[in-house]
């Protein structure tokens, strides 16, 4: 093997305004070579990257942060182990990597771990935050960077903890060919619930009712009036919204909650990017439905993750749920990869495979 290589990495040119560009990302490699061994004493690990995960909220941390805003907040306070975005500097984001030399004992050269990671092909990272993964679990290593770590426990921890379902209960997801989506579905097929969910393409919504066994679907995008679509498809109320996407979805959803009905505020992916975010009208529905509506982060539900993998890995085993993901080969395809999550190209849990 190597003993030093140049780094490739994904770098962020400049902070962004409204949709992020392929052209505010760029492929650097450096000019020095580094070896690929830890400072004795360091107590760190070196890795080679090898899947990459492409998640939504990565766009929000690639706008110039407002030590006033929310936004600086959840950098600072609630997702810690990743700070907001700085220009000349790599990306980051979940990643599943390959032990190359470590200075700490609990890892050893050949590991394979995940945990977060700068979008590049060698990291040096802490030790802190990093999940050896059990190779005797017979699946692809690339579920690591979803429905095995963040991304499942978001839609598990959002559907169970935050809705918590009951059997005969109607669920609707938006946004629910995405990664998070595709599994609280399921989930809720799981529990004996009718599962309706929106999707933006034929293709995607072809995959909710033939793939992931949703009841109904449609497509948001050749539906005039969100309001009717709801109505048709779920003509006995809404008890359970997985809410993915915000604006005029959320608006429609309250006008058909049933009264208790729970609300789980996963993303608004439809709000991040603009300029003037849409106003939702319909708010004063909570009240009088007495509908809980909640928002959260993975991070929030970390305890929660061993009982997590309790429920889902038999699942996986005995073939109970499907997992969909769009991988896509090679880290210079990654800032077009990632850019396209955010008008709906991905299909499934969007990847980026190094090695």
């Amino acid at each position: 093997m190597e003993t030093t290589v140049r780094n490739k990495q994904v770098i962020l040119k400049h902070y962004t305004k409204g949709f992020p560009e392929e052209s505010d990302l760029m492929i650097v490699t450096s000019p020095d070579t580094m070896e690929l061994k830890v400072k004795p004493g360091s107590s760190a690990i070196m890795v080679k990257n090898l899947f990459l995960s492409c998640d939504p909220y990565m766009g929000t941390f690639m706008r110039e942060p407002d030590s006033g805003s929310s936004d600086s907040e959840v950098a600072v306070e609630t997702l810690s182990l990743l700070d907001a975005f700085i220009p000349g500097k790599p990306i980051a984001g979940v990643g599943v990597s390959e032990v190359i030399d470590s200075d700490d004992p609990s890892f050893a050269k050949g590991d394979f771990v995940w945990g977060i990671v700068d979008w590049e092909e060698y990291s040096t990272v802490s030790s802190f935050g990093r999940f050896k993964i059990d190779m005797s679990i017979n699946v692809p290593l690339s579920y690591y960077t979803g429905i095995l770590s963040v991304t499942g426990l978001t839609a598990y921890a959002g559907f169970f903890e935050i809705c918590s379902p009951k059997k005969g209960e109607t669920v609707f997801v938006s946004a629910a060919a995405g990664a998070v989506g595709q599994l609280v579905g399921q989930f809720a097929k799981l529990m004996g619930c009718y599962v309706v969910g929106s999707a933006g393409s034929k293709q995607k919504v072809d995959l909710l009712l033939n793939k992931f066994g949703f009841d109904d679907a449609f497509n948001y995008k050749e539906e005039p009036d969100l309001n009717a679509a709801l109505k048709r498809c779920l003509p006995q109320g809404i008890d359970i919204y997985f809410e993915n996407v915000g604006g005029k979805m959320l608006d429609s959803v309250l006008m058909n909650m049933n009264v208790h009905g729970r609300i789980a505020v996963c993303g608004m992916i439809s709000q991040y990017h603009l300029e003037t975010q849409e106003g939702v009208k319909n708010l004063q529905v909570v009240v009088y439905k007495r509908i809980k509506m909640q928002g959260f982060l993975a991070f929030d539900f970390v305890d929660r993750f061993s009982k997590y993998l309790e429920f889902v890995l038999p699942c996986l085993n005995e073939r109970k749920l499907v997992y969909v993901e769009d991988i896509v080969e090679g880290l210079e395809n990654g800032p077009a990869a990632l850019v396209g999550l955010f008008h709906g190209q991905n299909v499934g849990k969007q990847v980026i495979k190094i090695a």
